[in-house]
């Protein structure tokens, strides 16, 4: 049986190169950064040259770059730290219902402690309105985040115009860009970005490892208390394999991202072209062309997300129906709720992220068993009956 992995927004394995890199720093090289003797002071210079390589590829200065445990801890600390250092201009933020967890959950523990927080609404592709951006600003909004590009449906959103809009009120903008970095180019300061958060495991480095980029100039309370670690702002003795691998991985990505982008979006579009043709009653979910190159993500009618993702698994092929982060609740992914789909329609969603070593071969052998799957599924479904009967 054919194993096909098409999960990669999940995770990613670590890169070989990116494993030889981090190997010497977990058993010879292994000081800690903060120590004086040589050993320490070779890794303190394996961490400043791995901050280097990070800024220069997103356009930031190395000075900008802070190392994090993980892209949710890169977000939490993003808007808890500039709520509590603008909390004395006041206690708005603006964000968009289809964030990530890491975004909304913290979100919503600010509003619990006194903040008050817009949730942008998005349209049938999964967009904000930049309009009803500028009409949510207020006197006292502080923040706004919005992230690069969906995790589920994959769909960008403007960006640089967010940008533009945020720096002009002199507001603070924060973007989780951890689907984005390593799949688009991104430079922060011809975005206007102030805060942005990564993570390794998407861009084939290892978990446990983020980034916060924070722009010169910016506000922000610490997150974590304790060592001076990260110039005073993150306290913890730094994982140094974890952040060679993560600056190298993240250099392996922008060296082969126009390669890796045309072939990713190649069987994106081969297989987004061939799935209506043998599969009817099915939606295609999140912008058609503004997405990422990897993403597809379909709704089939009659049919329960659950059940799809184990037969594909019994066949060989890993999917996901949405965020893995939520992969063990019973409601229907917020974001597919957010594009206006009706419940019984979400919940029967397959989300298929590929990746530059996936093959053809390997996306027709999914349109070769997906079809029979659904199908299988649908004769099983009262309300597929129903539906054909009223079709008579």
């Amino acid at each position: 049986m054919q194993k096909v992995y098409l999960d990669h927004a999940s995770t990613t394995f670590t890169r070989p190169e990116v494993v030889e890199a981090m190997l010497p720093y977990f058993t010879q090289q292994f000081g800690n950064p903060s120590s004086v003797y040589e050993i320490a002071r070779s890794n303190r210079k394996a961490v400043d040259d791995a901050r280097e390589m990070v800024g220069s590829i997103l356009g930031a200065t190395s000075a900008e770059i802070f190392f994090t445990g993980s892209g949710t801890e890169a977000d939490n600390w993003a808007i808890k730290g500039i709520a509590e250092a603008y909390a004395d201009k006041g206690k708005h933020i603006i964000t968009s219902a289809i964030e990530h967890h890491a975004v909304l959950h913290t979100c919503q523990y600010l509003e619990r402690n006194g903040y008050e927080v817009t949730y942008l609404p998005v349209d049938q592709d999964g967009k904000i309105s930049l309009t009803e951006l500028e009409a949510a600003i207020r006197e006292d909004t502080i923040l706004i985040t919005i992230m690069y590009a969906n995790n589920e449906i994959g769909t960008i959103q403007p960006i640089e115009e967010i940008g533009k809009i945020a720096r002009e009120k002199r507001i603070v903008f924060h973007t989780d860009a951890v689907q984005a970095v390593g799949a688009v180019p991104i430079d922060v300061e011809k975005m206007q970005i102030d805060l942005l958060s990564l993570s390794g495991h998407k861009i084939y480095g290892p978990k446990g490892i983020g980034v916060l980029y924070i722009r010169k100039g910016i506000k922000i309370k610490p997150l974590l208390h304790g060592g001076a670690q990260e110039r005073n702002r993150r306290a913890g003795t730094e994982n140094v394999p974890a952040i060679v691998g993560l600056a190298k991985a993240l250099q392996l990505a922008a060296e082969g991202m126009e390669e890796n982008t045309q072939k990713m979006k190649e069987l994106r579009d081969y297989f987004v072209e061939e799935l209506p043709k043998r599969i009817p009653y099915i939606r295609l979910n999140g912008h058609p062309t503004d997405r990422l190159p990897g993403n597809v993500n379909y709704s089939f009618r009659f049919i329960e997300g659950e059940s799809l993702l184990i037969a594909l698994d019994m066949k060989g092929i890993f999917a996901s129906s949405g965020s893995a982060c939520t992969s063990g609740s019973l409601d229907p992914s917020h974001v597919l709720l957010a594009i206006g789909l009706p419940h019984e329609i979400a919940h029967g969603s397959l989300r298929i992220s590929v990746g530059p070593e996936n093959t053809k071969e390997e996306i027709d052998y999914v349109l070769e068993i997906l079809p029979q799957i659904v199908q299988r599924l649908r004769d099983m479904s009262p309300l597929y009956e129903d539906f054909l009967k009223e079709q008579q």
